[in-house]
């Protein structure tokens, strides 16, 4: 999904800014047709906290971090990918390379929060390329975010996360603190609580993804009415691009980029 909404987003003008905040997943940078994987974040921001570097993770420290508003010129060229498109493709950081004990993906999720990029075009939009799951969104991530899309497969689980995602946002947005009893200062509490009443997330879409049939996307369609993700969307099977994937080529499907095409006029950029 990432691959192809920041193609269309490019396709109709937009300067298109990628960060991959997916703390284990790998292979995005070629997926996208980026020459290679760039360096991460977390060394340019002096690395995990949990490895003895400062990156703290935004639950235990939801303090800002420092030097997060940057210019894209300011970062070192291997902290910086381009595709032929024009898309600039930044990395959070992985915990692959960490080795044991290298502690939990906080401090990604807390690049991703805060991180803010300028320079990279006149008219820019950043996509934000999370991991599977509900961890970064609960630690706050999301707050940073002007939409939330969530990519839903034909799971039981897939559906349920999708509706969390949505009613964790909705009490967001009307002022519900997120949890602090474990801070040990009032500063810090009084921190979190404001990382929330900032937030400027918007909302909850999604989009359906690896659909086998009209029957499939008619009930997942009718689940996901009932909460406050309606789908925008719908991501068909398609084998070539998973064989692409497995084996780390350009992503390349003209049914999926039409898909996206859509979804980029009905959401809309603002």
């Amino acid at each position: 999904m990432t691959v192809f909404l920041a193609r269309a987003l490019s396709e109709r003008g937009y300067d298109v800014l990628v960060l991959d905040a997916d703390s284990t997943n790998v292979g995005l940078a070629s997926a996208l047709g980026a020459p290679r994987e760039p360096d991460p974040l977390l060394d340019h921001f002096g690395g995990m906290v949990f490895s003895g570097g400062t990156v703290t993770c935004p639950v235990d420290d939801p303090t800002p971090l420092p030097g997060a508003e940057l210019a894209l010129g300011n970062l070192a060229p291997r902290s910086v990918g381009w595709t032929p498109e024009g898309i600039c493709l930044l990395q959070a950081g992985k915990l692959g390379a960490l080795g044991p004990g290298a502690g939990c993906d906080g401090p990604v999720a807390k690049v991703a929060r805060d991180l803010r990029v300028t320079g990279f075009g006149p008219d820019p939009v950043v996509v934000v390329d999370f991991k599977a799951g509900f961890e970064d969104a609960a630690r706050g991530a999301v707050t940073s975010v002007d939409w939330a899309l969530v990519v839903v497969d034909p799971t039981v689980a897939a559906l349920r996360m999708a509706k969390d995602l949505a009613e964790m946002v909705e009490q967001i947005r009307h002022g519900t603190p997120p949890a602090t009893r474990h801070l040990e200062t009032p500063e810090l509490v009084e921190e979190a609580i404001g990382v929330f009443r900032r937030s400027r997330v918007r909302g909850v879409r999604s989009v359906l993804n690896r659909i086998p049939t009209d029957v499939t996307e008619g009930y997942m369609r009718e689940e996901l009415s009932k909460g406050c993700a309606p789908p925008l969307g719908a991501f068909p099977v398609d084998t070539r691009v998973a064989e692409q994937w497995l084996r780390g080529e350009v992503l390349d499907s003209a049914c999926l980029a039409d898909v996206a095409r859509t979804l980029v006029d009905q959401i809309g950029v603002a």
